[in-house]
């Protein structure tokens, strides 16, 4: 039976009736909307709620006593020893401390760090560029390589360049970071043999090299090995996984209709395939884009860059309890956050989900 080529017009809707899309008797979009951003909102709120109480407790049972660490070497009487624990507030009752420390988290006051006599807000501020540039271009650089690597290997599925190519992402993988940046150093920083050193042992910069265009390719020269370092051992994440990805979509019956519409295997790649495929490397690269705040600890310490991940270890040494607590609550809060993003922009580019 064929539909006539003219219809009524259709009836007014009732007030309260369910839109386009609702069942009825259920939620309306927006209800719907409103209830995941709710529960998104509320995971994130009571992870940092988590986060805040494991961070004072967690350094809290580390050996060492802050005080006769910073007054190590030096001849301190027992008067002296209790006056700084007083000034930095540690002859208090725990619950207090866990009360001034949740008070100052809510203003934004990370208290004063005991080895460096400064605000840790100061710090912070003073480290996190250097750590932006590095863990963020390695990150990109990384994303990028396994994406294009992982779609090559998918896309000539049990070659000898697939093979090769995740045999060797694999290997790196499990290779420990510092261990590899230790060995880079000295292959390619202090020389070995006939080949001279190529590039900074450590450091951000060479003392002395002043001007914009000058002080930029320094710094990228230090850039170079950390970079390397810490590409090698997490490309293989974007690669195994947009390999998964596109092995999943090669067999979708719209690949077989665009091949049949004549389409080169090139353009079915890069229109078709990829953007599908893509989808599921969203949540990765949104929580290695939160763990860029945290940066990578042991590269930063291995070459000596000053960032947030060297200032914690130094932290870690004391320990200097200000100072850990914040940095701890940063690295979380972020990887919770760009999670939360995740969360929110995943529905925006699956209709799946929103369904």
């Amino acid at each position: 039976m064929t539909r006539p080529a003219t219809a009524a017009a259709a009836p007014p809707e009732e007030p309260g009736a369910p839109g386009p899309g609702t069942a009825p008797g259920g939620p309306s979009r927006a209800a719907r909307v409103l209830r995941y951003l709710g529960g998104r909102l509320l995971t994130a709120a009571v992870s940092l709620l988590a986060v805040m109480v494991t961070s004072f407790f967690l350094f809290r049972i580390l050996p060492g006593d802050p005080v006769r660490a910073m007054t190590e070497g030096r001849e301190v009487s027992v008067e002296q020893l209790e006056e700084l624990r007083a000034q930095f507030g540690l002859d208090k009752p725990l619950w207090q401390q866990f009360a001034d420390y949740c008070v100052g988290l809510l203003r934004f006051d990370f208290g004063t760090s005991y080895q460096y006599r400064v605000p840790v807000a100061e710090l912070i501020a003073e480290r996190i560029g250097p750590t932006v540039l590095l863990a963020g271009t390695g990150t990109v650089v990384a994303a990028l390589l396994g994406l294009v690597l992982g779609t090559r290997a998918a896309w000539r599925r049990g070659s000898a360049g697939d093979r090769a190519t995740t045999a060797v992402a694999l290997t790196l993988w499990s290779v420990p970071s510092f261990w590899l940046g230790l060995l880079l150093i000295v292959v390619l920083a202090s020389g070995a043999g006939w080949l001279p050193g190529l590039f900074p042992t450590s450091g951000m910069s060479t003392p002395g090299v002043e001007g914009g265009f000058d002080s930029a390719v320094d710094v990228a020269h230090h850039m170079v090995l950390p970079v390397a370092t810490m590409v090698a051992v997490v490309y293989a994440q974007y690669l195994l996984i947009m390999r998964s990805s596109v092995l999943d979509e090669m067999g979708a019956d719209y690949l077989t209709t665009a091949r049949a519409k004549g389409l080169r295997d090139s353009l079915v790649l890069r229109r078709h395939a990829v953007p599908n495929a893509l989808l599921p490397t969203v949540t990765l690269i949104f929580l290695n884009l939160g763990r860029v705040m945290g940066g990578v600890i042991l590269i930063e310490t291995v070459f000596a860059w000053p960032g947030l991940g060297s200032l914690f270890y130094s932290g870690l040494r004391v320990p200097d309890l200000p100072l850990v607590q914040a940095l701890f609550v940063l690295f979380a809060s972020a990887v919770i956050i760009m999670n939360l993003l995740a969360d929110l922009v995943y529905p925006l580019l699956d209709p799946r989900v929103r369904t």
